[in-house]
């Protein structure tokens, strides 16, 4: 078989993964309105992929300011957490693991989303560029748009927001999950604090890296101090270099990513997280990471390393071989093909993605992906 190391077992924290083939967060937008509230569809879905060796939910809100997509769950409510324990109850029936990934997007977000119609809150009043959000325009009805303006958060709000970090974790714990992943890649509020060109700001979270890192590490232990930190992972989007294509999502490439990245990873390892979680960039011909930054990542970081992003079982493969990665994430492929680790173990034939029902919709491009017929 091609790809039997991807089919050896391996520890997460206290769970043994039976595949190295992780289902990543995908966002999905198929929430129930109003109320943001997880449902049976999502539960259906998430179940079909139960094949994988881990789960990590799309992005999942905080508090309501958190929210840059129309129709995305929310993990804030007691009518979410509800919601939830019907998707963590249908994935640990079909025997396996779920995270759920904690988000706040920050200054990626638009009016039309926020709390009375505020602006968006973020480390420094600087509007988000090159990226798009995704707002309702009618009932079921949705289209992207340019996010809106956002307003400074005040010292005491970052300290608050710690707080719904960790009330997030603990919703999530009653929820059923069996760990949480922060969200801190791809240009939202976490990674807004880490970057130079979105923090401006003079307090203890802007300046330096070491303080522009704090409100990270403060989630992270916050997060830790609820689920145990064998039980936490981190998602990064370590760009070294970008793209001009307009996106739903990207990053920001610092003047040094190596420093900036490795920094970071070296106060998670101090946490002692489970996993991280690396996407690198996925445009047509994005380059992969330098080899040293593979290296350091190793070096640096004593728990399981993630890796996805347009990855192909062969990627995966070399990555794994080099020893430079442990688990891997197959988005789209996932989410076309809800058998993928059956079909990548018996090098069958794929079924291509719908691009035009990944974002809200029913479950036409959901949950009606066929497996693979023998």
């Amino acid at each position: 078989m091609t790809f039997s190391p991807l089919f050896t077992a391996t520890e997460l924290g206290p769970y043994t993964l039976k595949n190295r083939i992780v289902f990543p967060p995908l966002t999905r937008s198929r929430s129930s309105q109003p109320g943001n509230i997880p449902n049976q569809l999502m539960a259906n879905y998430y179940s079909q992929r139960a094949g994988a060796g881990f789960m990590v939910t799309e992005g999942t809100q905080i508090e309501p300011r958190g929210q840059g997509y129309a129709w995305t769950p929310g993990i804030h409510s007691a009518e979410q957490v509800q919601g939830w324990k019907q998707v963590t109850q249908a994935v640990h029936d079909a025997g396996s693991i779920i995270f759920c990934q904690l988000w706040h997007v920050g200054r990626v977000s638009h009016t039309s989303i926020q709390p009375n119609q505020a602006a968006p809150v973020g480390p420094s009043a600087l509007k988000a560029d090159a990226v798009k959000v995704f707002i309702e325009t009618a009932p079921e009805q949705g289209a992207l748009a340019d996010p809106s303006e956002p307003r400074a958060l005040s010292t005491l709000e970052v300290e608050e927001l710690v707080q719904m970090y960790k009330q997030a974790a603990v919703n999530a714990k009653e929820a059923g999950f069996d760990g949480v992943e922060l969200h801190c890649a791809n240009g939202y509020l976490v990674n807004q604090f880490i970057s130079e060109h979105t923090n401006d700001r003079t307090d203890k979270y802007g300046g330096s890296l070491e303080n522009r890192l704090r409100f990270l590490k403060e989630i992270t232990q916050a997060v830790a101090d609820v689920m145990g930190a064998e039980k936490v992972g981190v998602r990064f989007a370590p760009l070294f270099e970008s793209t001009d294509e307009v996106r739903v999502y990207l990053g920001l490439v610092e003047s040094d990513p190596h420093a900036t990245y490795i920094a970071a990873i070296k106060a998670l390892n101090d946490i002692g997280i489970a996993y991280l979680s690396l996407a690198e960039a996925d445009w047509d011909n994005a380059p992969d990471l330098p080899e040293d930054f593979y290296k350091a990542v190793r070096n640096t970081f004593d728990g399981l390393v993630m890796y996805a992003g347009k990855y192909t079982p062969e990627k995966a493969l070399k990555i794994l071989t080099e020893g430079n990665g442990d688990i891997f994430g197959f988005g789209r492929p996932f989410i076309a093909n809800p058998d993928l680790p059956e079909r990548i173990k018996n090098e069958w034939s794929l079924n291509d993605v719908d691009p035009t029902s990944m974002y809200g919709g029913t479950d036409k491009g959901y949950t009606d992906y066929p497996v693979y017929a023998l």
